[in-house]
């Protein structure tokens, strides 16, 4: 079948689709249906089955004869390591360490919070805890006291299983001290600290209520896979809120094994057996997704990665990864990519190495613009896929489904809406729009198998956040357009449209055009306030490596850039050059934030902010055009 066939038949019957689907899963007990709607507008998807993740993901595949392929591939320049770990010792690690939660009262419900780095064991942790039904929250290791405090409150988890440290280029990162300040600051008192020691940094341990990660396992049995229903929460993750308070996407078990086996071959096209990297951190969904779920329950090697694409030791560590471990797909965030062309725009070091076992680049994360798009493609020759999809889905909303039916690439877009999703655009009063006009993107109930439930102990807080503003519909938050080929382009955040003279604009559409100056290696725009038109369009460029002609000269250049492709309704003359962009840690630009600072508001400091510092050099950057007095 090619897409548009499989998309029609899940239009046709969801409900068989989705069954269909289903049979890609080993269950203790079938679902006897796909759906169920009986809490609308909450839906939940194979209720009546029984099932476990664990299982799926190492049990059946050790009990059909594969426990010797390697699943997880350790890769990690900052401690010039590598390990490779086999199904069959996989298993073994994770039933041990199952039991040994047994041992200290975790059960079935229980929740568990997962503080760790890049390192073989956090896979397993978060496994074990999917063993025995226990309810898992990652939470990206280094992450700040008070922000580890809000998540401890709000999961009150039974334990905490961290490592002493994280390894950044040039640092380490202590987290002991971390964890003992949140627990401190937290009211909710977790039983127990499992602390992995390593040698760049061993934590001091608190007797009694912490415990050495090895030690801890001694007397230990191993555990058996314990049985859930279908909707039974896999994990929390925890993602940032507008007010400030984070929001706690739930996973459902059943849901989440269906869509992310069908993903793996369909999406990603990748076989049993095949070499699988997204490039990510287990404490964002990508890693929980696509580091550690989806290519172990489909059977594929996961690579795990501890570096960082420049500076582990160069620009070139992606392509020895790749080459040396002989990736088939690797999925990374565009940001990734730009660090790479800004710091070798030449691509040098991919000649050093084999690239030939690579069959295609999909990126996800933010908007991926079309010029490290084109950057990427001519630097590898393979097609360079750009998808979308959310924390909150968990999977690929709008996709190339390479496994089906290689669509044709339009640079810029996310290509079509995978099966499960009706993805509409709409007004303000909800509205659909027509092809071609820039609205915000919807997308029609039910989501699909997979895609969260709810809010973790927050049922109205996920209604007013996600169903109310378009009754019928999931609100993204992201503005976009869908053209006549049924291609969807998300072009921003609805915050990060921009209203200049009563004409509606897309900031993304401004970075698309800045990015084609041959000197801006990356880019960002928001919208500042103007007495006369509302809103105008305030830009920062990041310059390639190299280049030292004066910034005047490249600002100039750079406004008549967007005068010609976008036109003078854009009203783009304010930009800055700027040595870097403030980040999350997982690589999205905080423009809400550089907003704030140029309209003289208050701001809480993100919690996932990369480097703080990087704030203060953006105030200088808008007091020298005349903002954030």
């Amino acid at each position: 079948m090619d897409y548009h066939s499989t998309y029609k038949s899940w239009q046709a019957d969801p409900e068989k689709f989705w069954m269909n689907a289903a049979e890609g899963i080993d269950w203790d007990k079938k679902p006897t249906f796909a759906l169920n709607n009986s809490n609308a507008p909450l839906f939940e998807w194979f209720t009546d089955g029984h099932v476990n993740t664990c299982f799926n993901a190492l049990d059946r595949h050790v009990e059909n004869g594969r426990g010797d392929q390697i699943a997880i591939i350790y890769d990690s320049p900052v401690t010039e390591k590598k390990q490779y770990i086999s199904y069959t010792q996989l298993l073994e690690k994770t039933s041990l360490l199952a039991g040994s939660l047994i041992k200290i009262g975790v059960t079935k419900g229980d929740r568990v919070i997962i503080y760790m780095p890049m390192v073989p064991e956090a896979i397993t942790a978060m496994l074990a805890c999917a063993r025995i039904g226990a309810i898992h929250s990652v939470v990206f290791g280094g992450f700040a006291s008070n922000e580890l405090a809000v998540r401890i409150d709000d999961a009150q988890p039974k334990a905490i299983l961290a490592a002493s440290c994280g390894i950044e280029p040039g640092r380490v990162v202590e987290y002991k001290p971390l964890i003992d300040s949140a627990i401190e600051l937290s009211k909710h008192k977790p039983e127990s600290v499992v602390i992995l020691q390593r040698p760049e940094a061993e934590a001091i341990l608190k007797p009694g209520r912490d415990f050495d990660w090895n030690e801890f396992q001694v007397q230990a049995k191993p555990a058996d896979c314990v049985m859930v229903e279908g909707n039974h929460p896999a994990y929390i993750l925890y993602t940032s809120g507008t007010t400030g308070a984070p929001k706690g996407v739930v996973r459902p078990t059943a849901g989440h094994l269906v869509a992310l086996h069908w993903s793996m071959k369909n999406i990603y096209n990748v076989d049993p057996g095949d070499v699988f990297w997204a490039a990510s951190d287990v404490g964002w969904v990508v890693g929980h997704s696509y580091i550690c779920y989806a290519p172990l329950i489909h059977g594929n090697t996961t690579i795990l990665f501890e570096g960082k694409p420049v500076g582990t030791p160069d620009a070139g560590t992606f392509w020895r990864v790749i080459s040396e471990h002989k990736v088939k797909a690797f999925f990374t965030a565009p940001t990734a990519f730009r660090a790479i062309k800004r710091e070798d725009p030449e691509g040098k070091f991919k000649s050093k190495y084999d690239l030939s076992c690579l069959q295609a680049l999909f990126l996800a994360g933010e908007r991926a613009d079309p010029d490290t798009i084109n950057w990427a493609q001519n630097l590898l020759g393979v097609p360079v896929i750009d998808h979308w999809w959310q924390t909150e889905t968990g999977w690929t909303i709008a996709g190339n489904p390479t496994g089906i039916e290689f669509l044709p690439i339009k640079v810029g877009s996310s290509s079509m809406p995978m099966p499960g999703y009706d993805v509409r655009i709409l007004d303000n009063d909800g509205v659909e729009l027509p092809y071609g006009q820039l609205g915000a993107v919807a997308i029609k109930l039910p989501l699909p198998p997979g895609s969260l439930p709810t809010l973790w102990n927050a049922e109205e807080r996920f209604i007013n956040s996600y169903l109310s503003t378009f009754p019928g519909f999931y609100e993204t938050g992201d503005a976009g357009l869908i053209d006549d080929d049924g291609y969807l382009y998300i072009m921003a955040r609805t915050d990060d449209v921009i209203n200049v003279a009563g004409h509606r604009l897309s900031t993304g559409a401004i970075e698309e055009a800045l990015s084609n100056h041959a000197d801006v290696a990356e880019c960002a725009v928001i919208g500042v306030s103007d007495q006369l038109k509302g809103q105008i369009p305030l830009g920062f460029l990041c310059l390639t490596k190299g280049v030292n002609r004066p910034h005047e000269e490249i600002v100039n250049e750079c406004v008549k850039l967007v005068r010609n492709q976008i036109g003078p309704v854009a009203s783009f003359k304010l930009a800055a050059v700027v040595p870097r962009l403030p980040k999350t840690r997982s690589g999205k630009i905080l423009r809400a934030t550089m907003v704030k600072i140029a309209d003289s508001q208050e701001f809480k400091m993100p919690a996932t902010i990369d480097d703080p510092t990087i704030l203060d050099e953006i105030r200088v950057a808008l007091k020298s055009l005349g903002y954030a007095q």
